[in-house]
């Protein structure tokens, strides 16, 4: 699987996980030069606090585009470590 925004692939794994139609990344399959952590969270009851990204490749940005749990309730444990998109980001084979 691929994550591309503005034409970039900004992650790419054969190894994601599918969580509610999101396919989840590992973390070292990111591009991070094109990450930067915001301070935005939101929380699900059955995952826990989620943290974002804002995604930024070469001068176009989507602020909280990806999001993932530092410390993930045991229901989500497997997502740990793992990275989800949306806001203009595509996910495609």
């Amino acid at each position: 699987m691929k994550a591309i925004f503005n034409d970039t692939v900004i992650a790419e794994s054969d190894q994601t996980i599918v969580v509610e139609g999101n396919h989840y990344f590992p973390t070292d399959s990111l591009k991070k030069d094109y990450f930067t952590e915001t301070t935005h969270h939101t929380s699900c009851p059955w995952k826990g606090k989620a943290s974002y990204y804002t995604i930024s490749v070469d001068g176009e940005t989507t602020e909280n585009a990806a999001w993932f749990y530092k410390e993930p309730k045991d229901a989500a444990k497997e997502i740990k470590g793992y990275v989800a998109f949306w806001k203009n980001v595509a996910v495609k084979q």
